[in-house]
């Protein structure tokens, strides 16, 4: 319990922290997504069955919202049985709304099992 407390406590002194510093007047933001300052960095995970086509898949998806030099790394990882595969795509995001519809492109792709 005490790191959740801390964790709880160091939560509430970041938004004080961050409204003193924005002006906002102690008031915390509605939307994280507000809080990114765009263009930025941004780490997109898929994650689904191990086969051939997979990264190539999750690739092409995020490739569709993004400029060709937008794609800043792109990274696989095997699960230990080497049945699922997690693909990041690092990107530099231009907009929440970019972020948001490449998420919905992976999550209405049926052989996305989950994203990060």
């Amino acid at each position: 319990m005490i790191g959740f407390n801390n964790t709880k406590r160091n939560a509430a002194q970041m938004r004080l922290r961050m409204s003193d510093e924005d002006g906002h007047n102690g008031s915390t933001y509605s939307d994280p997504w507000d809080l990114l300052d765009y263009p930025c960095r941004y780490e997109i995970k898929a994650m689904g069955r191990q086969t051939t086509r997979f990264n190539a898949l999750v690739q092409n998806i995020v490739s569709r919202h993004i400029e060709t030099d937008e794609l800043l790394l792109s990274q696989t990882r095997s699960s230990r049985y080497g049945k699922y595969i997690s693909i990041t795509c690092i990107i530099r995001a231009t907009s929440k709304s970019q972020i948001h519809a490449i998420y919905a492109d992976l999550a209405a792709c049926p052989e996305v099992l989950m994203t990060l």
